[in-house]
């Protein structure tokens, strides 16, 4: 990551910029697999999950600080050079600080390195602690060993025929692709085009709005650390997925109420810029709207607003910067994505309570299921797999996203959004287990024997087996 920060920062034309970005994209996408699983590895069963949340929340948080960090750059000589470039900094610092970090003690020990992993494990379990997840550590690795006549080599067609295997690469892999698939990308990457499209002209209003839909990510991370080991993975899912619902069919209102509603144009608003009126509204023969101005197919055109009341009718005119100027000049609002609407407050309340249930579940679950769920010996490749179909499904939404808006309407591209979240909810009901409070080495016995559990606020046989005999 630091020498693509450096490449881009320095780069003198596009196609090293390119490279370079390719060098941060492949420092992102490992970064974003071997952490969760490290932090898994390294940490004892009761805090797991709020260790691995903790990831969750320093890279929403960190996300909340570069949008800060940039909006100090936004005046600086070669703006755009310090944005890319200052991200070396802490890639740097982190490279620095994982010198002196121990390695995982279950990578030790499927190694052959015992005494190492038991130095390790001694350091971060209770003394009473030690000598049982000593022995089930080794007894996962040496049944894993057994069953496959060596520790180092991995058969993939026995991956797939595993059922552990199979049953954990289905709950992971479906995991990543809906937490992507119920669009919160699209949400984080086109925040400030969301707000902008519910009828919200200003560019700066537009991106503070989006620092506050990026900050309540970060706060959504926190909520998570502390409910995550005590609600548990699968619950804690299940209530993020219906709030999602909720949000994303709120916005689905008021979008299409926005466009079913919005201003009309006016001939006498449009004339008084004559020269510039819409070439498309000039032939038309009916009458239009301001959501019709703007989807003019054969005219790049924008809706200027009247000077008394936004809401009144207003202007369909041509779309480019001297006639925006003009508009302004009036006092007028101008609406290049999005028109004027009574209901944008409410598309920010939408917004708000998407991010909010977002985060806390299906914003760092589906990274620490990924982390616990797998058996040690295929942890690394099935880590992969799923974070692959992660960022993959991140590439198909946010490229189709303003194609989907574009074509069949914003409201109806929330829609299917809301429609993928309510399949995602069946899909954690039947196919994710609990994991919560499990010692990894005991996951794998539970995905042996697991059952369907659509009661999945009461607790296992297991659990309250423990809870008795403590």
């Amino acid at each position: 990551m630091v020498t693509g920060a450096v490449i881009m920062a320095a780069a003198p034309n596009p196609a090293l910029l390119l490279v370079g970005r390719a060098f941060v994209g492949l420092g992102v996408g490992m970064a974003s697999m071997t952490s969760p699983l490290y932090i898994s590895e390294a940490s004892p069963a009761r805090v797991r999950g709020a260790l691995v949340s903790t990831n969750g929340f320093l890279i929403t948080g960190g996300q909340f600080l570069a949008y800060l960090i940039n909006l100090a750059f936004t005046k600086a000589i070669g703006t755009w050079r310090w944005m890319l470039g200052i991200a070396g900094v802490p890639a740097l610092l982190q490279f620095i600080l994982m010198i002196f970090l121990p390695e995982s003690p279950r990578w030790l020990y499927r190694r052959r390195r015992e005494e190492e992993a038991e130095s390790i494990m001694r350091k971060i379990y209770p003394a009473h602690e030690v000598d049982g997840e000593l022995r089930a550590l080794k007894e996962s690795v040496e049944a894993e060993i057994e069953e496959e006549g060596s520790s180092e080599k991995i058969n993939f067609m026995k991956l797939l025929k595993t059922k552990t295997v199979r049953r954990g690469l289905i709950a992971g892999v479906g995991l990543q692709v809906f937490q992507q698939f119920v669009g919160i990308n699209t949400v984080m990457y086109y925040s400030p085009t969301i707000v902008q499209l519910a009828g919200f002209a200003s560019n700066r209003t537009a991106l503070a709005l989006s620092l506050v839909t990026s900050g309540l990510n970060a706060m959504g991370s926190i909520v998570s650390i502390y409910f995550i080991d005590r609600t548990g993975r699968k619950k804690l899912l299940i209530i993020s997925l219906c709030g999602v619902v909720l949000s994303l069919g709120v916005l689905s209102a008021v979008f299409h109420e926005t466009a079913s509603h919005s201003p009309s144009v006016s001939r006498q608003e449009t004339a008084h810029f004559a020269q510039y009126t819409c070439p498309a509204y000039r032939s038309a023969v009916t009458s239009w709207d301001c959501m019709r101005c703007l989807k003019s197919s054969s005219s790049d055109c924008a809706f200027c607003a009247s000077a008394a009341d936004k809401l009144f009718p207003g202007a369909c005119l041509i779309s480019n910067s001297t006639v925006k100027g003009l508009c302004h000049g009036e006092g007028r609002m101008w609406y290049e994505r999005g028109c004027p609407s009574r209901y944008g407050w409410l598309a920010l309340i939408g917004l708000a309570l998407y991010i909010i249930f977002f985060s806390p579940g299906m914003g760092t679950a589906p990274w620490i299921v990924n982390s616990e769920i797998y058996p040690l010996r295929f942890r690394g490749v099935c880590g992969g797999i799923a974070a692959t179909a992660n960022w993959i499904s991140n590439l198909i939404v946010s490229q189709s996203f303003l194609s989907l808006t574009e074509t069949i309407g914003t409201s109806w591209t929330f829609m299917i959004f809301g429609l993928i979240s309510v399949a995602a909810v069946f899909f954690v009901l039947i196919f994710v287990p609990e994991t919560k409070g499990l010692p990894i080495e005991e996951v794998e016995k539970m995905l042996e024997q697991r059952d369907l559990r659509f009661k999945f606020w009461t607790k296992r046989p297991d659990q309250i087996k423990k809870n008795s005999d403590v």
